[in-house]
């Protein structure tokens, strides 16, 4: 290819797939590794409402990172089509006004979240104690929530570009900053909760730090804010953004849903969840970063009209995610013994551990396969697939297996029936994705126009072949 820019589309497929998931997989397992520790800590204080706290603050604190994630989700997309255009003062321009865009949500979100923190958290079932502890934790972390938006929209920028070592360094300096500073606060300054919060804080600054001096020096920086400019470029973002981020915040208003059931079974049932949430993403850290990771190598090569290129990514992905989640399951049925022991759960929390290792642990193939799905979406010019797919597994893929799950399981049954509720949505999304390659190959389809959905004819992107002036 002429196009030095395309920087996917030579080489072996699932070579790229692995480099780019494992380069990022090591940057995310620091910060799910210091997340798990937190709640480790909190629970040497010897506290169920401790550990609880942060059960029910952590599910509503994931709704403002995975908002965050879907303007990181849009930025990567949004820079990496125009880098495989071979365009890149455009990229640099687009970047720039997805990264004021994405100041301005996440300032006005992060208001809005420390004013009705209380509500918020009580909805999910916490209450009196618990609650307080909760909000407390919430309002420290929520306060810098555009700081965190801001290292993981240039992270997603450096990953557009392929440069997995440098943002893969962005993620492991921010663990270490949390790594460093949690038992220091927590035990040495004698914080407790509120030391793990601000450890959290501290990290969010790292990330940024980290994730801007890259794109500064070694790719020219941002362009310079024009308000003319970002009010062109306000439909395309909003385009995949706002798709994007209601696609993500679909997983935490499910998991609402469940802490809210869970939170029936009492506090050591939260806290057992809180354990299970903390232990999914670390154990399952190379297919979060494996979404992230295949979004930039199906932009670039849909970019560059390389089809072949972007069905077998969506093929190898899914082959990849399968063959690890099997390891994880295996590991996690070996060690679920040792994880109550550690974090001092009662036996109806080992008892949540023990079938969340040998139950649920299997099923997130089909999350995983969701995952790559949504990431195709977001970069063929069809987010609103993602958001449909994810709403619907939140919610009528959660409701109601959630409620069976605890008629006949109890708080185990929770989990197992949200694990369930996701099965047949993970099929559905690589169908959808798999067709919607073959459309656009054989010319059923165009890129600026919505298949055959009303619902979904939506523009996302400028001219397919015609880079914006």
């Amino acid at each position: 290819m002429a196009n030095k820019q395309a920087i996917f589309l030579e080489g072996n497929l699932l070579r790229h797939i692995s480099i780019m998931s494992a380069s990022a997989s090591i940057g995310l397992v620091s910060i799910f590794l210091v997340d798990f520790a937190d709640l480790l800590f909190i629970s040497m204080l010897g506290e169920q409402e401790l550990a609880a706290a942060v059960g029910f603050a952590g599910t509503v604190l994931f709704f403002t990172f995975s908002v965050s994630i879907g303007l990181t989700i849009a930025t990567s997309a949004l820079v990496a089509q125009r880098l495989g255009q071979g365009v890149a003062d455009e990229a640099r321009k687009i970047a720039t006004s997805v990264l004021v865009f994405g100041i301005v949500v996440t300032s006005i979100l992060a208001v809005l979240c420390w004013i009705y923190a209380p509500v918020l958290i009580s909805l999910i079932g916490a209450k009196g104690y618990t609650l307080d502890l909760a909000v407390r934790y919430f309002r420290i972390v929520v306060t810098v929530m555009p700081i965190g938006a801001i290292g993981m929209m240039a992270t997603g920028i450096l990953r557009a570009h392929g440069d997995a070592r440098r943002a893969m360094t962005v993620t492991l300096t921010a663990g270490a900053v949390n790594a460093i500073l949690d038992p220091i606060l927590i035990f040495g300054f004698g914080l407790g909760l509120d030391g793990a919060a601000y450890a959290s804080v501290a990290a969010r600054f790292a990330t940024m730090l980290t994730a801007l001096y890259p794109i500064l020096r070694h790719y020219g920086g941002f362009a310079k804010i024009d308000a003319a400019r970002f009010k062109t470029d306000l439909k395309p973002i909003v385009a995949i953004a706002a798709p994007a981020m209601l696609t993500n915040v679909a997983t935490p208003f499910g998991n609402g849903f469940v802490t809210r059931a869970v939170s029936e079974f009492g506090d050591p049932a939260v806290a057992a969840m809180a354990v299970a949430g903390r232990l999914t993403p670390l154990a399952f850290c190379v297919i979060f970063a494996l979404s992230g990771a295949v979004g930039p190598i199906i932009g670039q090569n849909f970019g560059a009209k390389q089809f072949d290129r972007v069905r077998g990514t969506l093929i190898k992905s899914v082959q990849f995610t399968a063959a690890y989640v099997v390891v994880i399951w295996l590991a996690l049925v070996l060690g679920n013994s040792a994880i109550s022991a550690s974090f001092n759960l009662s036996e109806e929390g080992a008892q949540i551990i023990f079938w969340f290792a040998i139950a649920v642990a299997p099923l997130f193939i089909f999350n995983g396969t969701l995952f790559v799905s949504n990431a195709a979406f977001n970069n063929l010019r069809r987010p609103l697939f993602s958001t449909f797919l994810n709403w619907g597994k939140n919610t009528i893929g959660v409701v109601p297996f959630i409620y069976v799950g605890a008629e006949l399981g109890g708080a185990p049954g929770v989990l197992i029936g949200q694990a369930l509720g996701g099965v047949l949505f993970g099929i559905l999304g690589f169908w959808l994705a798999y067709r919607l390659v073959g459309r656009y190959e054989s010319g059923k389809s165009d890129p600026d126009k919505g298949m055959k959905f009303p619902l979904l004819r939506r523009r996302a992107e400028a001219p397919f072949n015609s880079p914006r002036s």
